[in-house]
């Protein structure tokens, strides 16, 4: 039981950090005009795309480690 607390203290560390990264993110993406091109990582390659697309997948990305670390909270 102990290594199963570890380990999900160890994922809600990182999905914390994720959250942080995505929100810093967001706000990074809010500062640029919308017709703005940027680039996008998509796995280890990057696409130029808009910076509105990129705000729709980093908020996203920002909600599902959300809920991901709700329901690690929930658990414990």
């Amino acid at each position: 039981m102990a290594t199963s607390s570890s380990s999900s203290s160890g994922r809600e560390f990182e999905l914390e950090k994720e959250i942080k990264r995505q929100e810093v993110s967001l706000d990074e993406l809010s500062s640029l005009s919308s017709s703005r091109r940027v680039y996008q990582k998509n796995c280890n390659l990057f696409f130029l795309t808009t910076s509105e697309k990129a705000k729709t997948s980093a908020q996203k990305q920002l909600d599902s480690a959300k809920s991901q670390i709700d329901k690690i909270r929930s658990r414990t």
